[in-house]
């Protein structure tokens, strides 16, 4: 599975510290992140991450240019509801929407949502790809 993983500037611990938690699920998934988050990861980690290595609005629409033509299959973006951004649209949250891709965005979302895609649960998405 494509699974992108997000995280707000103050959530990006909480992020590292699930994808160590749940890293013997992630690593038999391609996963995706922005270029500072990847390296937080494969550093705490050691998974491959393909960092987007582009500013970050350019990154959340490259994101969901890939959603519209379901390159992903999950997304993990564990957001800042005190941040001034969070009501502002968000262009890979609509192309999840609208393209039924699954979008977690807080820690209990993101862990049922990876215990899902550890039981196959999402395993429909290969046959829209």
């Amino acid at each position: 599975m494509n699974i992108v993983l997000l995280a707000d500037h103050r959530k990006n611990e909480l992020l590292v510290n699930f994808c160590i938690a749940y890293r013997h699920i992630l690593e038999r998934q391609t996963i995706y992140s922005l270029l500072n988050t990847s390296t937080l990861i494969q550093n705490a980690t050691g998974l491959k991450v393909h960092g987007l290595s582009t500013e970050i609005s350019g990154s959340f629409n490259i994101l969901a240019s890939r959603a519209t033509y379901n390159e992903i299959d999950a997304v993990i973006y564990l957001r800042d509801p005190v941040l001034e951004t969070y009501d502002m649209p968000n262009p890979l949250l609509k192309a999840c929407d609208t393209n039924i891709i699954p979008v977690a965005t807080n820690l209990a979302a993101a862990e049922i949502l990876i215990l899902g895609i550890d039981r196959g649960d999402l395993d429909w998405r290969k046959l829209i790809r």
